[in-house]
């Protein structure tokens, strides 16, 4: 599922393009997840920089989060990278299973008030509210509560894109 509704070739497409457009203008794409989605977010990072030619990263570096998460919380990991490193014109992939984890929700939030574009990926894992799938220009959803499932999917999906 796409929200806002729209079909799903066409939903990429436009997230594709907006990587682009960062590239070409000098700007990053950054993933972002927890657990399983944060792999799913460093391997997307990695294929689509080798790949696909866009300048991306993925927030995903051991010392920097212990460090964020012990001085702020683990709530604002990803927001305090956003802070120092996201820019108006960078995109945010936020990837999230249950959509409902605070430190994506918070990412999210300042990624939209530092005027990142943002597209979010998550299913319908019962763990949390899903407010996660709500904050994107595009929110893929996929339409399972199995993990795995939805991880394997988030990976399929962005990874079409390549």
């Amino acid at each position: 599922m796409v929200e806002p509704e729209g079909e799903v070739h066409e939903a990429l497409h436009g997230m594709r393009a907006a990587f682009d457009w960062a590239t070409a203008h000098g700007n990053k794409v950054i993933f972002i997840g927890n657990g399983g989605s944060n792999a799913v977010a460093s391997h997307m990072a990695a294929d689509i920089s080798k790949n696909g030619g866009v300048r991306a990263i993925a927030f995903n570096d051991v010392p920097t989060i212990t460090m964020l998460g012990n001085d702020y919380g683990y709530e604002n990991v990803f927001a305090k990278q956003l802070e120092y490193y996201g820019f108006g014109g960078d995109v945010l992939v936020a990837i999230s299973s249950s959509g409902g984890s605070q430190n994506i929700l918070n990412a999210a939030r300042k990624a939209k008030e530092k005027g990142l574009s943002v597209f979010t990926f998550t299913g319908m894992v019962k763990t949390a509210q899903n407010e996660l799938r709500a904050m994107g220009e595009r929110n893929f959803v996929v339409p399972s509560t199995d993990y795995g499932i939805v991880e394997i999917a988030h990976l399929s999906l962005i990874h079409s894109v390549i």
